[in-house]
């Protein structure tokens, strides 16, 4: 059978519908970093609340916008060259990526305010040291993307949009690291600030084994 791609109009803009919908998701989750700051800039505890709210809705839609993918896939009955189109598109490129980074790096900001809260130094050193998992997920999505790029100069305007995202998505685990940096300052009085050796050495006499 002829393996013409048969992607109609309509196709296309459902398509664009769902990456839409990607980058509304990846834009709650930038809300959800400011009301974080809020929150703690504040000790607003609704704030805090507020945070978790916004989580259920992006899970949400990340389980909605699987489910579109599905009833496009099956209304539309693509050929196998579709189906690579399809799967290359950068909503597909962005909608794992960024939900397991937002995932991650909301961990963190939870993780940090705790710390803050009890003043724990224990885990504001565990904030630190596992901050790299964030900026790994950074990089590895940079290079999805330029990789998409090369391959789709048309795609660039969508695909700076994911970026924007994924960039505030990385600034929220920075921002949770800033905090746990700040908790170890309180408690012991060392600025472990762009200084590994400070942070190695209040690491170790807690156990670490940085």
């Amino acid at each position: 059978m002829d393996d013409k791609p048969h992607l109609s109009t309509q196709f296309d803009a459902e398509i664009n519908a769902v990456s839409t919908r990607v980058l509304e998701m990846g834009g709650q989750v930038e809300s959800q970093l400011a009301q974080a700051i809020y929150s703690l800039r504040h000790l607003d505890v609704e704030a805090a609340r507020t945070v978790l709210q916004v989580e259920k809705r992006v899970n949400q839609m990340e389980v909605d916008i699987d489910a579109d993918i599905t009833q496009i896939i099956a209304k539309r009955q693509p050929t196998a060259r579709d189906l690579r189109v399809e799967s290359g598109t950068p909503m597909t490129i962005g909608i794992s990526d960024l939900q397991h980074a937002s995932d991650l790096a909301i961990e963190q900001m939870r993780k940090s305010l705790d710390a803050f809260a009890r003043l724990d130094e224990k885990a504001a050193v565990d904030i630190v040291e596992s901050d790299f998992r964030i900026d790994e997920e950074f990089d590895g999505f940079t290079r999805k993307v330029i990789t998409y790029v090369m391959e789709d100069p048309r795609a660039i305007s969508t695909m700076l949009d994911l970026m924007f995202v994924a960039k505030a998505i990385e600034r929220i685990g920075d921002h949770a690291k800033n905090i746990a940096e700040l908790v170890i300052y309180i408690v012991r009085g060392t600025d472990v600030r762009h200084n590994k050796e400070a942070f190695r050495e209040v690491a170790g006499s807690l156990g670490s084994a940085l």
